[in-house]
């Protein structure tokens, strides 16, 4: 049956069997990407969070389906569709990197590294942070590398030491992957001669390599807007 989607009612029976189709493909196929789907519509579609959360948590806990740990995971960290819970949150981002995805590693690493809501107090890890953090890094994900240069920039007191080599390697991963903020660093790395050889060519050509992820990043920005999104 052909819809249009321009009509109201075409709009409301096509997501209705969406969900008949997400459900079938969950419930009685037993597909993890399917469950996901299905998480995601009623998030996205029905707003009903609770049920969202207990379907994502269940793809993980059964399917460890990775995407699934991550999205339950902010739930929990959120207290999204339940309680904030720091401890599960941490747990279920462990799961998500395990499985291999990169986003729950870069949240993980977070929360042992950074400072978390001031209701919860939990004692920092340096170690496992770093150690989340590379993974993340590894499985490309560009603000994790951009992250990690920048607590080599700067040094940990009685922790992590300074380590410009470091953070211009970390820096040039993040800028290769498209962070302009670490493209932005790897050209004052190379002006100053911080972490590699001093070159002002090669300054240059990262300034402008920054400069212009910029205007690509405000030009979508720009679309996105008018597309009300």
């Amino acid at each position: 049956m052909a819809f249009d989607l321009k009509k109201e009612e075409d709009v409301k029976e096509f997501l209705e069997n969406l969900g008949i189709e997400y459900r079938f493909g969950c419930f009685s196929e037993k597909k993890p990407d399917s469950c996901h789907l299905l998480g995601d519509y009623l998030e996205g579609v029905k707003k009903d969070f609770d049920k969202a959360s207990k379907v994502f948590r269940t793809n993980c806990d059964e399917s460890n389906y990775a995407r699934s740990c991550y999205k339950f995971a902010n739930y929990s960290f959120l207290g999204k569709g339940g309680k904030q819970n720091m401890d599960e949150a941490y747990s279920y981002y462990l799961k998500g990197c395990t499985a291999g995805d990169s986003d729950s590693c870069l949240n993980g690493g977070l929360m042992c590294v950074s400072n978390t809501p001031t209701n919860v107090k939990r004692p920092k890890d340096y170690d496992k942070g770093l150690e989340l953090l590379d993974k993340a890094c590894d499985g490309n994900n560009a603000f994790s590398c951009y992250y990690i240069s920048g607590i080599f920039i700067q040094g940990v007191k009685d922790q992590i030491e300074k380590n410009m080599q470091k953070a211009f390697d970390y820096s040039m991963k993040a800028c290769d992957l498209g962070n302009m903020y670490a493209c932005a660093n790897v050209s004052q790395m190379y002006r100053k001669g911080d972490g590699t050889a001093k070159d002002e060519t090669k300054s240059e050509e990262f300034k402008k390599k920054a400069l212009d992820l910029q205007d690509q990043f405000k030009a979508q920005a720009t679309v996105e807007f008018q597309q009300g999104s």
